[in-house]
């Protein structure tokens, strides 16, 4: 929202300087975002006069200028300065703006200096209005009034020192998006009297002609119009066109720049139709399906049941609250004016502009909603302005619908501000607070009525009024007061599910993968092949027709964003992503992920002891990811199992068949998958492959159990040097490399650390339906160093489990 402090000064009698005003602002919650100053910007620029222009003797296109600043010499003659100029209206005797070197130009980004073009010196620049970005015309340079005083600074000669002032409104200060609702608070918090006019109706010299017909009350619960003849439509007067170029509004004619001037002036958008382009009676109804409308905007859209429209006999002529269409719109030969003020459906208005594309001044304040009571008297006010400045005789005006709202009154506790802010603040405050913010207060206390304005439409309860004091009194004045954190030890401030979604981004970006974000929600197709597309879990408002479904897996977009590195010529990409899964529409079909994709040359060979030499990522990189993320994230790492998908219940068609496999704990508790996606799958989601994928269900690892133990004070590691020892087994193809690992976990748990695989073998001096598959053992002593005879034991032990669980045999 930007306005300027002239015109908030129009509604505040004020003498308060821009500082405080705008550090007042943001402490009663409408922050100051930016606050723009042209004399400041624009202090270098000066009034100039070409005194000759002639053609550039090297190019036609180019003007050598001898220009008038209104500097002189040592003998007090005019110092004329020679600029090079391309502008088609350079001409002798015009009056422009001038900048000097050393001038800093906005709209190019540059800064000035002496310069030679085709063989000429120029020193400074004649601009354009989009060179000093205080208008878009950039077709020649600017033109003053030949009576513009030569030398004087241009931003004082323009007026242009009247400080932009933009401010971030919440989606609940609708009240404030015009000037006159900031002007309130501002007044409220202190800081100038409220100008607050009353508007007077207009009399209607005769019956409107049109009528209006709201069809779904709705849409559409309020309608006014009224009809103006024999009005002069032109350029509207310099005061208005500088209220909307100060905001960065282009002037259109005075018609239209009325009703913008409404749009911020009060927080009221208007429109106004040329009276003599509309057939018949207006009807506001929903679009028919296949309607088109060429709106104000120069774009054709073609509608749906879901908008709602004013409509004459002959079709379509505005999207309501929204935009005007071309056809009814308002020029120079516009004789006869129907003005339009409405109140609409702040969903209807959102959805709309949404399914549209469209973002309008009048979207953004109808979809938060706009002041009810005031749908009529800000049609009498856009009257009078008319009137005023393209007279015309005005008719009676017809209102469709509810013109004023329900009384909403709350038994409000003086007591309350206390209790919920730790401020006390008497009745005639609370009453003088409330007043001036246009709330009215009934009654002594202890607990008193409040009347709520029809602006407010965000205040609903006792909490919302508290609000309303406490940022004008002062938020700063809310004491520090700390909470009592009692006897009892801390618990933990992170849920089990939010500390493992933590811990498994550390993992994954700790095994070199790079973390993505992406929407929650995907196209119905996508869906389809990752397990969902169930009607549940369509969305019923969609922000794009390719983000309709809840995603039931986070590969899709994972997936998206690897072939669009490749696409751009990096296709070597390891990407992981923590969020949230949807397999139902209950809460417990929704689930906390950990997914990740590899693609290329990206594998995590080098990461550890891995018998795989080769760059390219493997079902196996993506296995390490999924055991890094389970076992961060506190699942049992011995008890987990590898199964193949025939054995795994419910395995996913997204995986390859042959080159993908289940992690479980046990065949009711699968934890998730890895593995390569399925050729068809990378085909529908048009991406190269071979893709490397894994997803793991973080809220399916078991909660630890709760042992007691005595408090540690550090950190205890083994007091002896732990023991390693390689074996390499001969098994059947057929057996499975996780059964030797258990096989020798279990020798003895108390010795043994950990088993890995860091060898398999198949080829040259080994039969053909065997394999060998080598494995590291971590013996780690408790209580004393172990002998050489001691671990011999242990080894022999190994062998002969390993012999009994699975028939292998030691490779010699």
């Amino acid at each position: 929202m930007k306005f300027t402090l002239s015109w908030l000064k129009e509604h505040l009698d004020t003498d308060e300087p821009l500082e405080k005003l705008a550090d007042k602002l943001t402490m009663i919650g409408l922050e100051v975002e930016h606050i723009a100053d042209k004399s400041k910007a624009l202090a270098p620029y000066t009034v100039a006069r070409v005194v000759s222009a002639v053609r550039h003797p090297n190019a036609d296109r180019l003007r050598v200028c001898m220009v008038d600043t209104g500097e002189t010499n040592d003998k007090g003659e005019s110092a004329y300065i020679q600029v090079v100029c391309g502008a088609p209206n350079a001409r002798e005797g015009l009056v422009s703006v001038f900048a000097p070197p050393g001038t800093y130009i906005p709209g190019k980004d540059i800064t000035l200096g002496v310069g030679t073009i085709r063989g000429v010196e120029s020193r400074g620049m004649l601009c354009s209005a989009a060179e000093l970005e205080i208008s878009d015309d950039h077709d020649g340079i600017i033109e003053l009034p030949a009576d513009a005083p030569v030398g004087t600074g241009y931003a004082e000669w323009a007026g242009l020192g009247d400080p932009v002032i933009e401010i971030n409104l919440t989606p609940n200060r609708q009240d404030c998006t015009g000037v006159h609702g900031i002007a309130r608070d501002l007044s409220a918090a202190d800081m100038g009297s409220l100008k607050n006019p009353t508007i007077r109706p207009v009399k209607g010299e005769f019956s409107c002609p049109v009528k209006v017909t709201v069809e779904d009350a709705t849409l559409c619960p309020g309608f006014a119009l009224r009809l103006v003849r024999g009005v002069r439509n032109g350029p509207s007067p310099e005061w208005l066109q500088k209220r909307l170029t100060s905001i960065g509004l282009r002037p259109i004619n005075t018609l239209v720049d009325i009703t913008n001037f409404m749009t911020y002036d009060r927080g009221r958008p208007l429109h106004v139709f040329d009276a003599n382009k509309v057939h018949g009676n207006l009807t506001v109804r929903r679009a028919r399906a296949g309607e088109t409308l060429l709106a104000l905007d120069g774009r054709t859209y073609t509608l749906d049941p879901g908008v709602c429209v004013i409509a004459d006999d002959r079709g379509v002529e505005s999207l309501a609250g929204i935009m005007g269409g071309e056809q009814s719109g308002c020029d120079e030969s516009t004789t006869d004016v129907l003005i339009e003020s409405a109140l609409w459906s702040e969903i209807n208005i959102a959805q709309t502009g949404r399914r549209l594309g469209i973002n309008s001044d009048a979207r953004y304040r109808f979809e938060r909603g706009v002041d009810p009571a005031f749908m009529v008297p800000g049609l009498e006010m856009a009257t009078r302005l008319v009137m005023e400045l393209c007279g015309g005789t005005p008719s009676e005006i017809i209102v469709a619908g509810q013109a004023l709202p329900d009384d909403r009154v709350i038994d409000f506790p003086l007591t309350e501000t206390k209790r919920l802010a730790a401020i006390d603040v008497p009745l005639p405050e609370t009453r003088r607070i409330l007043s001036r913010l246009g709330f009215m207060v009934a009654g002594n206390g202890p607990v008193v009525k409040v009347a709520i304005p029809t602006w407010r439409t965000d205040v609903h309860g006792k909490a919302d009024i508290v609000e309303e004091i406490v940022r004008i009194v002062g938020v700063d004045k809310v004491p520090m007061t700390p909470f009592d954190r009692g006897d009892a030890a801390r618990k933990p401030v992170l849920t089990p599910i939010q500390s493992r979604t933590r811990k498994a981004r550390r993992a994954l970006a700790a095994r070199g993968m790079v973390e993505a974000v992406n929407w929650s929600f995907i196209a119905k197709s996508q869906a389809e092949l990752f397990g969902g597309g169930n009607a549940e879990l369509a969305l019923a408002n969609p922000i794009a027709s390719d983000l309709s479904d809840m995603r039931p897996s986070l590969l899709p977009g994972l997936i998206a964003i690897a072939q669009a590195n490749a696409d751009r010529g990096f296709p070597d990409v390891a990407l992981f992503e923590v969020g949230q899964i949807f397999r139902g529409d209950r809460p417990q079909d929704q689930f906390t992920a950990a997914a990740g994709v590899r693609r290329g040359i990206a594998s995590s060979a080098g990461i550890g002891r891995h018998w795989s030499g080769s760059a390219a990522a493997d079902a196996l990189d993506v296995k390490a990811d999924a055991f890094a993320v389970l076992a961060a994230a506190g699942a049992p790492v011995q008890a987990m199992q590898v199964a193949a998908g025939s054995e795994s219940k419910n395995f996913p068609v997204w995986l390859h068949p042959g080159r993908s496999a289940a992690i479980q704990i046990g065949p009711q508790n699968v934890l998730g998958y890895f593995g390569e996606l399925h050729p068809r799958v990378l085909e529908a989601l048009k991406a190269d492959g071979p893709v490397m994928a894994f997803e793991v269900i973080l809220d399916r690892i078991p909660e630890a159990k709760q042992k007691a133990t005595r408090a540690k004070t550090a950190l205890e590691l083994p007091a002896f040097q732990p023991v390693s020892r390689d074996f390499a087994f001969i098994v059947d193809r057929g057996v499975k490399a996780a059964d030797i690992v258990r096989a020798a976990q279990g020798v003895d748990k108390k010795l043994i650390a950990g088993v890995t695989v860091f060898d398999l073998y198949e080829g040259k001096g080994i039969e053909a339906n065997k394999k060998s598959v080598a494995i590291a053992v971590t013996i780690q002593p408790r209580d004393k160093t172990l002998t050489d005879q001691e671990i011999d034991a242990v080894a022999a032990k190994i062998v002969a489990e390993v012999a009994k669980k699975t028939g292998g045999s030691l490779r010699g």
